[in-house]
């Protein structure tokens, strides 16, 4: 039997935003030694979207944000706390979430950044509400907004393909019957932090001539090593977050993975014996947009009429660090 949250504490809101600017396969055939065949056969991903050049994560995360505020029907005044999780963010500091704040008007919310790489929404869904459980707070705003096209090197067809720019938003409030979280995993593992990482750039590598010449502030990935961590960790992630509300991979009605690659979300499929039709399925469309692609998936699902009153949604993720985790819905 599902145990109720007992603060109760649901979804009110969701919303996404994408960049207008469309970069198909096709596109990218014109730059690199690929083909669009070669790019879906490896990844399923057919486009992306890129940001303008005038856009920054702020820009791209008020927009989402915006849009799960009308979708909420609440007053920015209403929001208590703002988590923003990025791997983008428009400064060393201040904050993206501050700078976001101010756009959307959220007057009241206190906020702060989180990096959790491309897990970094569900570990901010999951901080949000463990911090208004233990608090007077009642709403909060999650984003993951990024824009990798600043990052990725258009020379490297492994990575480059990959990666698009976007921002989903989720908000959350507590008195809520349903849409509930009502179990949670999550861990991380920093022997694996060279497998997927930004070389250069921090306090660590400097910004240099020589660090630019060494293209070492771009994208670099084992993607054979990331591709085995991924399946391994998400299916263990997800059975032991239904394991501790005693339920069982046979009770997921709606599985929303962090939109990476196919092969990954088809290989989690057949580890968990799920239909690839109870999978959330979108990067074709929007490639892999990091922490913002499980916001903008769900709000997808939502819009599509892909989950229905009392569903059990899951939604788990993986990325650098290397972080993992899921986090079962009873909707």
């Amino acid at each position: 039997m599902i145990k109720e949250n007992s603060n109760k504490i649901g979804i009110i809101g969701t919303g996404f935003y994408v960049p207008e600017k469309i970069l198909t396969n096709f596109d990218l055939e014109k730059k690199l030694n690929t083909t669009d065949e070669w790019i879906k056969t490896r990844t399923g991903i057919e486009e992306r979207r890129i940001a303008d050049e005038k856009e920054a994560a702020s820009d791209l995360a008020a927009k989402a944000g915006a849009k799960a505020l009308k979708d909420a029907d609440i007053n920015p005044k209403e929001i208590d706390l703002l988590i923003i999780a990025t791997h983008f963010p428009d400064h060393y500091f201040p904050s993206t979430a501050c700078i976001t704040q101010h756009k959307l008007g959220l007057e009241n919310a206190v906020c702060f950044d989180l990096s959790a790489a491309c897990s970094g929404s569900i570990y901010s869904l999951f901080v949000a509400e463990s911090i208004m459980k233990n608090s007077n707070y009642n709403t909060a705003m999650i984003i993951g907004t990024e824009i990798f096209s600043r990052t990725v090197d258009w020379k490297d067809r492994n990575t480059c393909v990959l990666f698009g720019d976007g921002a989903g938003a989720i908000i959350i409030k507590k008195g809520q019957k349903g849409k509930n979280i009502i179990s949670f995993d999550f861990g991380s593992d920093g022997s694996g932090s060279d497998l997927l990482k930004i070389p250069a750039g921090g306090s660590r590598l400097p910004a240099t001539k020589k660090t630019i010449k060494q293209r070492q502030h771009y994208i670099k990935m084992e993607g054979r090593k990331v591709y085995k961590f991924a399946t391994k960790r998400m299916v263990e992630s997800v059975i032991k977050a239904l394991n501790k509300v005693d339920l069982t991979r046979k009770d997921i009605d709606l599985l929303i993975p962090h939109q990476a690659n196919l092969r990954i979300l088809k290989a989690v499929a057949k580890k968990l014996h799920l239909p690839i039709k109870k999978i959330m399925i979108n990067l074709e469309k929007y490639g892999n947009t990091s922490a913002a692609s499980i916001p903008i998936a769900l709000d997808e699902a939502i819009t599509q009429g892909k989950i229905k009153k009392g569903d059990i949604v899951v939604l788990t993720a993986f990325g650098a660090g290397l972080t993992w985790g899921a986090i079962v819905i009873c909707w």
